[in-house]
């Protein structure tokens, strides 16, 4: 028996919408003020400043370029709250969120809201305050 497990190790599809209660549920934590990863962007986030508090749900296949870019912001005194999938086993894990950030597990599987159901992954926050 074969599984097929290429979604789960891969982000082909790479416009995952935040589901609205989520963003909701954090917007009231942490009174976000900037996206650089808006749905549809004006400007590239990884060439410019950031806000003072940031919400990132980046492209999953650029991940490290993201988190790179957010352990920046976050050295100069910013709060960055990335939403991705839990990959504690990556490279980019090691070297830019663990133990620099808070981590929150996503129970279950995401629905994002985009229409392509659930996250063929599990989710994760990580907090950089």
């Amino acid at each position: 028996m074969t599984f097929n497990t290429k979604g789960l190790m891969s982000s082909h599809y790479q416009k995952w919408k935040t589901p609205k209660w989520l963003y909701e549920k954090l917007n009231k934590e942490f009174n976000f003020d900037f996206d650089p990863c808006p749905e549809n962007p004006t400007e590239d986030g990884l060439l410019i400043e950031w806000g003072e508090r940031n919400f990132v749900n980046p492209p999953y296949k650029y991940n490290k370029l993201w988190l790179k870019k957010g352990v920046e912001q976050w050295l100069k005194g910013k709060l960055v709250v990335f939403l991705l999938p839990a990959r504690t086993d990556t490279k980019y894990f090691h070297e830019y969120i663990y133990n620099k950030a808070e981590l929150r597990f996503i129970k279950g599987r995401l629905k994002f809201n985009d229409g392509n159901g659930s996250a063929p992954f599990p989710s994760m926050l990580c907090i950089f305050k």
